[in-house]
């Protein structure tokens, strides 16, 4: 069959960075348990042991009731879970606190985002730019809100100040605001006092901030003695009337992606709109992998998994950037959060010094990379895609483990001295 056949009633739907740069290189015999790829791609961290974290779950018991659907909104039990544990790292002498009813439990950081999209009225959504390639159809294919775009400039380091943050939402119109938090791609992070006045802000212009946490336990400068995580949760006044609304989940911060359980935090308002939403789109997630996250939420797992993250992505993080520095790839920002570097490849020689043209001679090389202009969060293809400012960036994952990165650099740089000569 020919492969631009098509059946008239499905449009093309377009692939997100990572699947489609895994998909070419899968075409050039990648496998993920192939040792001779170097997967620099990946949005998952490594999710074998650690030193110094808690053993891995290897086994699930299944209950005979597990056997049923789960609850829409998530096992009673693993909500009451997530609740506590926020109360504990974020919100501890508080007079108002998250409960049950302010957790609503997902199969899948995107299945938690379309419930949240599909909650959604016709109201004007901002969101930046550059940021999580996941976020382009889904602001597409709901159609009661209006996406507007807000651009970030590489030469601020991709700053956006509180009294910048005031006047787009007022000048815009907005009602919400979408944004990664520390940020997919550029590992910037909103925190502290700064992110503590977003909230204010937010609150005070009614404009929900809708805050995808899921690299919240992957920060590098946290105040000292501080658990190096953050949240908008230790900002928000009243966990029923601030509209602030986070996601997050077991697949980063407790390195746990295939077992696809992640939450919405929020106004139980919010909460009860998101599970009706899921009622429709999803219907819920696993009842056995619900149950045996619970333990998972325990205040000490979560600190003895943070600080083990913290000590070995820190080392490959300096390591990564380090590399790539000697290469010749600038970087706009050195990154507060997450477990990516991103890199402007623009002064390596041709076609190094395109992200598509890296990404594709990088292959050659077995090894895998995201070209920016995926981050060009660009819903409906409104803009020329031509017109993207981040066709010379590409993302590098520290995700993988230390050897296969120094694996990747090496290639990568044979690769930039081939092009030299």
């Amino acid at each position: 069959m020919s492969d631009d056949f098509h059946i008239a009633a499905f449009r093309q739907v377009p692939r997100t960075g990572v699947i489609y740069v895994t998909g070419e290189a899968t075409r050039l015999g990648f496998s993920p348990r192939n040792p001779d790829w170097c997967n620099l791609g990946q949005g998952q961290p490594e999710t074998h042991e650690l030193a110094g974290a808690p053993p891995r779950i290897s086994r699930v018991e299944i209950d005979v009731d597990d056997q049923e659907y789960a609850p829409v909104a998530g096992l009673w039990e693993l909500r009451e879970a997530i609740a506590t544990l926020y109360n504990r790292l974020y919100r501890k002498g508080k007079a108002s606190q998250y409960t049950a009813e302010n957790v609503s439990v997902s199969g899948g950081g995107r299945a938690a985002l379309t419930r949240a999209a599909a909650a959604l009225g016709h109201v004007n959504l901002g969101h930046f730019l550059p940021d999580y390639t996941a976020y382009e159809e889904l602001l597409d294919i709901f159609k009661a809100f209006t996406p507007i775009p807000i651009l970030l400039d590489g030469d601020r380091g991709y700053a956006f100040t509180p009294d910048e943050l005031r006047k787009e939402i007022l000048g815009r119109g907005l009602s919400a605001l979408l944004m990664s938090n520390p940020c997919n791609p550029t590992g910037k992070v909103v925190q502290g006092a700064e992110l503590e006045k977003w909230v204010a802000i937010s609150r005070e212009l009614d404009c929900a901030l809708l805050v995808d946490e899921f690299y919240s336990h992957y920060i590098w400068n946290s105040p000292p003695g501080r658990l190096p995580v953050e949240s908008a949760a230790r900002y928000v006044e009243d966990v029923n009337r601030d509209p602030v609304v986070l996601f997050d989940g077991l697949t980063k911060n407790w390195r746990y992606p295939g077992w696809r359980t992640t939450w919405t935090v929020g106004p139980r308002q919010v909460i009860d709109a998101v599970a009706s939403a899921g009622s429709f789109l999803d219907g819920g997630g696993s009842k056995p992998i619900q149950r045996a996250a619970i333990p998972l939420l325990e205040e000490a797992h979560v600190i003895q998994e943070t600080n083990a993250i913290h000590q070995v992505f820190r080392a490959k993080r300096d390591r990564l950037l380090a590399g790539l520095q000697r290469l010749g790839v600038r970087v706009d920002r050195v990154p507060d959060g997450t477990f990516y570097v991103w890199g402007n490849v623009s002064q390596l020689p041709a076609p190094l010094n395109d992200g598509m043209g890296f990404f594709k001679a990088a292959l050659e090389k077995k090894v895998i990379v995201v070209p920016g202009e995926f981050f060009d969060v660009n819903p409906g293809k409104r803009r020329s895609s031509r017109a993207s400012r981040f066709r010379q960036y590409v993302r590098f994952s520290f995700g993988p483990s230390m050897e296969t990165m120094e694996l990747a650099l090496v290639r990568l740089g044979e690769l930039v001295a081939q092009f030299m000569k």
